[in-house]
Formats: C-alpha cells, structure tokens, sequence
C-alpha cells in the first residue's frame, strides 16, 4: 500500500510540474484561440 502511494505522490509532482513549466504557454494558446474567436464574431 504505501508504493502505492508513493507512486501516486510522485506522478501528482510531476504533472504539477508540468502544469507549473507550461502554464503560461497553455493560456497564451487559450488567448490566441478566444481572439480568433472573437476576430469572427463566434463565441463573444
């Protein structure tokens, strides 16, 4: 049981280490995508 949650703890750090490294690339794609929606008057 407790390997079991070792492993978990470590995939949970290693996502929130992903997540932290290309956070801000993911919310520049999310601003490009709502601007281009917004550019053709779809979703505004």
């Amino acid at each position: 049981m407790v390997e079991y949650a070792l492993i978990l703890a470590l995939i949970a750090l290693i996502v929130i280490i992903a997540l932290i490294t290309t956070g801000n690339q993911l919310l520049n794609v999310y601003s490009n995508i709502t601007a281009t929606m917004c550019s053709y008057h779809v979703g505004c």
